[in-house]
């Protein structure tokens, strides 16, 4: 029987839990994943913002992480993977170094400080907090956690759009199963490829702009914008097959956001494995990925979301 979760929760062992401050229209949302699972990333955007992604590159002693954390709040946000990393450490899960176990917890950031309030920012207390609130229920979408400040669609004299987070899952009869959960923030527009339609972006008096062509204007303030988000697999994959799939997922962004990975984004993308499931190639699981990417930014402006975690 098809699975009635279509969220990145429908892998086992995965988690995701959201913290949403609304007033002041910023959160964070985080993928836990106590047992530990291969990590991945890949940043195509220029001007990223993140913590502990150079622990999970090809060749280093990390092999596996013990949660993600995605945060509003620029680089101020990165305060919340304290909260995540204190959850875990209270639980005994971590890397094992002498008497301790050290979590690790790469994150990432977008920038939400032009909405709601500037001085709120994702702090330790609201990334605990996600923690808390983690479930392996359907991922709840739209303007929560971390994307409760995201808009997409800037540039001067025009007015963004609503973004947010989605998530988006594939099965095949095989048993392999690869998701997405993404936090749509970007300059550019989102489109839907299945019909080429904008479905969300920059307007003017209510109808859509090519922010493309507006690209060649220099006030467009960078660092502003970015999509962030994780693709989770219960496949077997190593830690450079892990780092070819965010690769190959960032095609699906460039899919469904118009202009993407400019110098005024930061997207990045990272890979979860929880390797439940062998024999699955990795040009299957990366194609799989770029699709599931896709899928979940258009659902991600979207969906509407009633902010209940």
């Amino acid at each position: 029987m098809a699975s009635t979760n279509q969220t990145l929760t429908a892998i086992d062992g995965i988690k995701v839990g959201h913290a949403t401050n609304a007033t002041a229209r910023t959160g964070c949302t985080v993928l836990l994943c106590p047992d530990g699972a291969t990590a991945g990333i890949d940043v195509r955007g220029a001007a990223p913002g993140s913590r502990e992604t150079e622990a999970i590159r090809p060749g280093r002693l990390i092999q596996k992480v013990h949660a993600v954390l995605l945060t509003g709040g620029s680089a101020f946000g990165l305060d919340a993977a304290g909260g995540v990393v204190q959850y875990l450490e209270e639980k005994g899960i971590g890397f094992p170094v002498g008497p301790v176990h050290v979590p690790i917890v790469p994150a990432a950031v977008i920038f939400d400080l032009h909405v709601g309030d500037a001085s709120v920012r994702p702090d330790k207390e609201m990334g605990y907090q996600a923690c808390l609130n983690a479930t392996n229920e359907p991922v709840t979408m739209g303007a929560i956690g971390a994307g409760t400040g995201a808009t997409v669609g800037k540039a001067p004299g025009v007015t963004p759009s609503q973004g947010g987070v989605g998530s988006a899952c594939k099965h095949l009869d095989n048993g392999l199963t690869v998701a997405a959960l993404v936090v749509v923030n970007a300059l550019g527009n989102v489109v839907n490829p299945a019909t080429g339609e904008v479905v969300a972006g920059g307007k003017i008096e209510g109808s859509f702009v090519d922010i493309t062509e507006r690209l060649l204007d220099a006030s467009i303030v960078p660092g502003t914008n970015t999509t962030i988000g994780v693709v989770a697999t219960n496949a077997t994959l190593s830690v450079a097959e892990a780092t070819r799939v965010a690769e190959m997922a960032h095609d699906g962004m460039a899919r469904a956001v118009r202009p993407s990975h400019t110098m005024f984004d930061g997207d990045t993308l990272f890979t979860l494995a929880t390797g439940a499931h062998t024999g699955s190639s990795v040009n299957t699981i990366g194609i799989l990925a770029a699709e599931v990417v896709t899928e979940a930014i258009v659902a991600a402006v979207t969906t509407s979301s009633v902010p209940n975690q």
